[in-house]
């Protein structure tokens, strides 16, 4: 892990912990186990302000670029309000937006996904800086 351990912006933190609180009851097994892996990380993770927040760790609406051997795939992180498949928009609250939040460029994840265990490498990270979203009063 580059950077020791998950990194988050103040805002961003307050607002996972909020969606974590609110879902604590999912009854999809998978969702669930991973949703408890990221609260349990977050238990150790470094928060810190926008300002110093590294531009290479992912965050709400980072795109991001992941691979396994010849497999890659290019995804964006969002709040579940914002979830799109079809432009692979994924939420926190999915097993791999959860495995990726808080890590940053360069690191390996190993997540249990619904299909097994996988290492997933990432590859890279860019950030497209909208905080309407975070603004949501749940």
């Amino acid at each position: 892990m580059k950077y020791g351990k998950l990194i988050l912006e103040k805002k961003e933190y307050v607002f996972l912990k909020r969606i974590l609180n609110l879902t604590g009851y999912s009854k999809d097994i998978e969702t669930k186990k991973s949703l408890q892996k990221l609260s349990h990380e977050l238990l150790e993770a470094d928060i810190v302000d926008l300002e110093a927040m590294p531009n290479d760790v992912i965050r709400f609406n980072s795109i991001v670029t992941v691979e396994q051997g010849n497999w890659q795939k290019t995804i964006q992180i969002v709040i579940p309000q914002n979830k799109d498949f079809k432009q692979n928009k994924i939420s926190i609250l999915t097993p791999m937006g959860s495995a990726l939040f808080g890590y940053a460029e360069g690191d390996y994840i190993t997540w249990e996904f619904p299909n097994g265990t996988k290492e997933l490498k990432i590859v890279t990270v860019e950030q497209e800086y909208n905080y309407s979203g975070l603004d949501i009063v749940i």
